[in-house]
């Protein structure tokens, strides 16, 4: 099935918190320098969502109140869409396993057969959306991603053993938070940084998650507290 790169695609991108109470420091890589999106840029592990995700076996669901904040009226099995993308996203570009040891009923999809070969459950439970941003217009992809926000100790295994990751990201690293902007990065990945370092000392959901809004007619940042802004 051809996919329309012109159409806004719904996406999750997982920030990894390190020694939030000491030395907080953020799981970032590069993307490659022929890449059609952010080509060359440090960026948070993340994509696009795939079809299987919504039908997923979650060991736990994304929590309330990210889960209310993760609505969309239009798409009724988006909240487990998304937390199972972060999962798989966080696997194929890092290699690392967010989830609990669990046995897949029946096969897993295509995508999930490295994941589910670890022998564990994807494990949205700990994810915590802190960041909604919508791609402008003019890009050759459009991505509507959601941001979420998870501690490393989460994390199965060692958090330093990224052999089992795919080449979508190179020169993985831990990097401090005080020194991730001095990366090349995007915009938008900048704007996420604030708003992270704001929140890595206090393990609570925010209040409101911030929406950075990009359309035709202007930029616009939002915040979400319980169901979703109109996009009209």
């Amino acid at each position: 099935m051809s996919i329309d790169k012109s159409a806004i695609r719904n996406a999750a991108t997982v920030i990894v918190l390190r020694d939030r109470d000491q030395s907080p420091a953020i799981l970032m890589g590069q993307r490659g320098a022929k890449a059609a999106f952010m080509p060359n840029k440090f960026v948070f592990p993340g994509g696009a969502l795939d079809p299987e995700d919504a039908s997923v076996p979650l060991a736990r669901p994304v929590p309330a109140p990210c889960f209310t904040r993760l609505a969309d009226d239009s798409e009724p099995d988006l909240q487990t869409a998304l937390g199972a993308a972060a999962v798989r996203e966080l696997w194929e570009e890092t290699g690392l396993v967010l989830g609990q040891p669990g046995v897949w009923p029946g096969n897993a999809p295509v995508d999930w057969h490295g994941f589910a070969a670890t022998g564990h459950l994807p494990d949205a439970g700990a994810l915590q959306f802190v960041f909604r941003a919508l791609t402008p217009p003019g890009r050759p992809r459009r991505f509507d991603a959601r941001f979420f926000l998870v501690d490393a100790a989460e994390i199965r295994g060692d958090p330093d053993d990224f052999t089992h990751a795919s080449d979508e990201l190179s020169h993985l690293q831990w990097i401090p938070l005080r020194d991730a902007r001095r990366f090349d990065l995007p915009f938008i990945t900048e704007v996420v940084l604030a708003e992270v370092a704001a929140r890595a000392a206090d393990p609570n959901p925010p209040e409101s998650v911030p929406y950075f809004r990009n359309n035709d007619e202007a930029s616009l940042f939002l915040r979400l507290r319980g169901q979703p802004m109109p996009e009209d």
